[in-house]
């Protein structure tokens, strides 16, 4: 449709059926079927306002859309079709590791292929806006959406945001593309204490240095809508922060696209304190700039009364109304209301081989071995293996947020390891978790639910006794341990990192054998293994890795795949160290560089102030070896880069790929600096004794950082940069920044 004809259909709609434009509502509402995820409520609107409704959350089927498309353009006026919107965080039906897992590959180019598949798969559904990616930086494991998050970095957040908005709209022309929506705007992560819905609170500088950046990478890579936190923000709740939504976004970074509020969190500006009634959050929400209103009863029943007494200008509505049209017409969608939606694509483009292929791929390199000792990895095919716990031979691999995924789909760890080896026993070991009272706060288990999942006292025994019977008879014990689906994601938020005390247990129980433990670590966080680390030969962190995370849990295990992930997310020693990151700013009694001793240092009295395993750490089959650090030249000018190059040997036989990671650090500044922050890397393969020389480059602007009232700031000083295989083993060197051209 023309844009003229754009405008003359806003100008022939009532204020009603504009409204409506703004107006998003879950499947309940139009008779199909849907995946709920908000509090259950009674949202009280107008049928008339429901049959106006301009947009669906989590409606999926080809057929169900079609249907409910066709039902609601009979009921407009005008016959505008809906936006259809869900969330796709990693993956429709074919499920990627969880986000956290995906940054561990470091290969932001693989993630885009995943998300542009992601987009193949929900707009074969009928959907057409993904809620993806989620960019927020996470700095406390406690919280329960890290799982969500690419990791605690800003700069590789906005590659990953860069990369996963562009996989998922490369496609959109040919209706095999979704939109995507980028989220929590802004800091979401950043809640006190690792607490969901908790407040945030934080200077400009650090806004803008460690949690802004992936945002605006997201949005300059051309997302077409922006959701807003859940949260405050130094006070002012995200989806009624003007200065967020209109100075920042709209007119700092000239965003164009669609604002729309979280799961409804215009009607929370209530409960924040914040608006006195759903009308004032409606008008304090549509002021800020939210183009829409997701779940709750605020625009539908506010909007209205706020024009017709003229508190509101009918003109904030309409540009609100305009960026929905325009999107609903860039989308082809009065041509076509049914996008991508067809029941025999459906059928033909899920979980397909090669999407299967990907999703192994991805899983593979996704896996972290933090682990190794006297590399007792890989595994000898005609080792007998004793494969114990509770994801020996479970199919819920795929973690809280892969709401369209099934797991029944999904690769078991038990059938990963049959494909090398007919030498395997399977036991179950105990129950994930078998504590009831926590089990039920989770709040997706029903009491019914919860006596299936956990054993009787005697089952547990019973349990116990099988696997330290297979174990005795095995040369080799894999245990598969960690967290429970619903104990990782929104509203997951934990105090205590530690495993299961059951799970702990039956590791004690099975160390009393004196044989080789591989630890298998399913989770959706960092766990605390301080402890455990002391017990298990090797450990794989496998995050929850998807619908074919036994396969390449196998291919790790016995070689196949030579394990490249690397952390992107601190490990602690003890739960409360968190938040817990790599890029923290230097303090004047660093512990092990200061005048001072002893005491009176940073750090703690009855545990390590370092993380356990460190951002950017991870193992590979074989020793590595970085040397010939060369900086190009001793001082770097605002028009002269200075080249950082070195070489890397590969001393074993294995072939690898290694994760090159560069970081610097600026010794002086007017703002404090990080001890060091990642500003590149580069992922590379190398064969089995061979050499690679790597190079890159830094410029000035990768120097500039951020004051208190948000300015930001390039000044001379001396630069350190390290380089090195993770954030601790590094290569050191420096040059002079000197803040003017050459």
């Amino acid at each position: 449709m023309k844009q003229e004809k754009i405008f003359t259909l806003l100008n022939e709609m009532s204020l009603d059926e504009k409204i409506g434009q703004l107006i998003q509502l879950s499947g309940e509402f139009f008779s199909a079927s849907d995946i709920s995820i908000g509090p259950i409520e009674k949202l009280g609107i107008s049928k008339k306002m429901v049959n106006l409704c301009g947009s669906a959350l989590n409606v999926v089927g080809a057929e169900n859309i079609r249907r409910v498309q066709d039902q609601q353009m009979q009921k407009q006026p005008h016959h505008i079709p809906m936006l259809f919107m869900s969330d796709v965080i990693y993956g429709f039906k074919t499920i990627f590791p969880i986000p956290l897992g995906l940054g561990s590959s470091w290969d932001p180019k693989l993630v885009k292929r995943a998300y542009s598949v992601a987009a193949e798969e929900a707009s074969a559904s009928g959907n057409q806006v993904a809620f993806a990616p989620m960019v927020d930086v996470v700095h406390d494991a406690r919280w329960g959406r890290v799982l969500e998050s690419p990791g605690e970095d800003p700069y590789l957040n906005s590659v990953y945001s860069k990369n996963m908005v562009e996989g998922l709209q490369e496609n959109l022309a040919n209706k095999t593309g979704q939109v995507s929506c980028i989220k929590h705007y802004a800091a979401y992560g950043a809640v006190e204490a690792g607490r969901e819905y908790n407040q945030v609170d934080m200077s400009l500088s650090n806004l803008y240095q460690n949690f802004l950046p992936p945002y605006k990478a997201g949005v300059k890579a051309g997302a077409g809508m922006v959701m807003t936190a859940l949260t405050t923000l130094n006070g002012v709740p995200s989806t009624a922060d003007k200065w967020l939504l209109s100075d920042v976004l709209r007119k700092k970074w000239k965003f164009n696209g669609i604002i729309i509020s979280d799961y409804a969190s215009i009607y929370e500006l209530i409960k924040h304190g914040f608006a006195r009634d759903s009308t004032d959050a409606a008008l304090k929400a549509i002021d800020a700039g939210v183009d829409i209103d997701m779940k709750s009863p605020c625009y539908a029943n506010g909007l209205h009364e706020l024009v017709t007494n003229g508190t509101l200008d009918e003109e904030k509505i309409n540009n609100a109304v305009l960026k929905v049209l325009n999107l609903k017409n860039q989308l082809g969608l009065f041509e076509n209301p049914y996008f991508g939606a067809s029941v025999e694509k459906e059928k033909n483009s899920i979980l397909t081989p090669q999407k299967r292929k990907l999703a192994r791929k991805l899983a593979q390199e996704s896996l972290v071995l933090i682990q190794n000792k006297n590399n007792i990895l890989p595994l000898k095919k005609d080792a007998k293996v004793a494969l114990i716990g509770p994801y020996a031979n479970s199919q819920k691999l795929i973690g809280m947020w892969a709401i369209h995924g099934n797991s029944k789909d999904t690769v078991t760890i038990a059938d990963g390891l049959r494909q090398y080896t007919n030498n395997l026993t399977v036991t179950h070991g105990t129950d994930l978790c078998r504590d009831k009272a926590l089990l039920k706060k989770l709040g997706f288990l029903t009491e019914e639910d919860i006596n299936k999942i956990v054993s009787s006292p005697e089952k547990e025994r019973l349990h116990i006794q099988n696997a330290f019977k297979a174990a005795k008879a095995a040369d080799i014990i894999v245990l598969t341990l960690g967290e429970e689906t619903y104990e990782a994601g929104e509203a997951g938020a934990k105090t205590n990192l530690n495993i299961a005390p059951n799970q702990l247990k039956l590791l004690d129980k099975l160390s009393q054998l004196n044989k080789p433990i591989i630890l298998v670590l399913i989770s959706g966080r960092p766990l605390v293994l301080t402890k455990v680390k002391d017990k298990v030969d090797a450990i794989l962190e496998s995050w929850f890795p998807g619908t074919e995370g036994g396969n390449a849990i196998a291919d790790i295990l016995f070689g196949k795949v030579n394990p490249s992930g690397r952390l992107t997310m601190s490990f602690p020693y003890a739960s409360a160290q968190e938040p817990l990151y790599y890029n923290h700013l230097s303090t004047g009694r660093p512990e092990n560089n200061s005048q001072h001793v002893g005491r009176f240092v940073s750090k703690y009295i009855d545990a390590s102030a370092r993380a356990l395993y460190p951002f950017g750490y991870g193992l590979s089959y074989g020793k590595i070896k970085y040397s010939n650090l060369t900086i190009s030249s001793e001082r770097l000018f605002l028009d002269k880069p200075v080249k950082i190059s070195l070489d890397i040997e590969n001393l074993s036989d294995y072939d690898r790929k290694e994760t090159v990671q560069l970081y610097i650090h600026q010794e002086t500044a007017s703002i404090v600096q990080p001890v060091k922050r990642l500003i590149d890397f580069t992922k590379i393969a190398i064969s089995g004794h061979s050499s690679q020389h790597v190079e890159f480059y830094i410029n000035a602007s990768q120097l500039s950082f951020y004051d208190n009232i948000g300015r930001s700031h390039k000044e001379s000083s001396k630069i350190q940069v390290y380089v090195g295989t993770n954030g601790v083993q590094l290569l050191k060197g420096k040059f002079d920044f000197i803040n003017k051209r050459s």
